[in-house]
């Protein structure tokens, strides 16, 4: 009778044990700081960066490029900028440019109250928020970008002189046909440098900021006249109360 080999028996698969829900959340909230620190090293990292070199353009100029403009970014420093767009886009845009940190809650409470009278709510925005917007984030609303847009502002006017967010500011803004910065701008519309600029122009230039697609330089409708005019006026003023003081006066 031949003899069989005993039967092996088979070994039951080791159960993996559960995690308990304690140590679930212990790893989410490690995963979730160490996400929060490379957003904020790579956002200061970031604004580090263009405190020295020049932003290589923006994600409004590839919108633009992608829909099919011909992009004109080039690139000059504040010193080669005419001195009366820089009085101009502060009288147009942040008369309080070189008093606020960044974030003008001054001006927010003045239009939180307009409001309250029933009159039409006003935009507060300062011109660092528009450069950090600008440089960093895309156009649009949402509580994401306008978060971000709010850390970055307090971040570049911790890290940037005043002179750097106008520099940075006049060389990125928009004012259309695809024509970004102040040197592209003087160009395309008076066909000159930018340094050459003269008061009028400047203030002229200042007053389509605002929406550069809906209001014209060349020619100046009624609109773009009147609201330069009023720019014009409260240039001398903010020269009289050196309200462009941090950023002319700062060389």
């Amino acid at each position: 009778m031949a003899l069989t080999a005993p039967k092996r028996k088979r070994r039951k698969g080791r159960k993996k044990k559960k995690q308990k829900p304690q140590n679930r959340l212990r790893l989410i909230l490690r995963a979730s700081g160490f996400a929060a620190l490379a957003l904020v090293g790579g956002s200061v990292l970031w604004a580090g960066l263009y405190a020295i070199a020049s932003p290589p353009g923006t994600l409004l100029m590839l919108q633009r490029k992608l829909s099919g403009d011909v992009i004109a970014h080039p690139w000059t420093p504040l010193e080669e900028i005419s001195p009366h767009l820089v009085t101009a886009v502060i009288a147009a845009e942040d008369t309080r440019f070189c008093l606020h940190n960044g974030i003008d809650f001054e001006a927010i409470d003045k239009a939180l109250e307009e409001k309250k009278k029933g009159k039409r709510l006003r935009g507060a925005s300062t011109i660092s928020q528009q450069t950090a917007k600008n440089a960093f984030f895309w156009n649009g609303g949402g509580w994401l970008r306008k978060g971000g847009e709010a850390w970055m502002t307090v971040l570049i006017e911790s890290i940037w002189p005043k002179r750097r967010v106008m520099e940075v500011y006049l060389n990125i803004s928009e004012w259309g046909d695809g024509n970004f910065g102040a040197e592209a701008a003087a160009q395309a519309r008076f066909g000159k440098s930018a340094k050459d600029l003269t008061s009028y122009e400047a203030a002229l230039l200042a007053s389509v900021l605002p929406n550069p697609h809906k209001w014209r330089v060349d020619p100046p409708g009624p609109y773009v006249r009147s609201r330069s005019h009023t720019i014009r006026s409260r240039m001398d003023q903010v020269r009289r109360d050196g309200l462009d003081a941090c950023v002319l006066n700062a060389r």
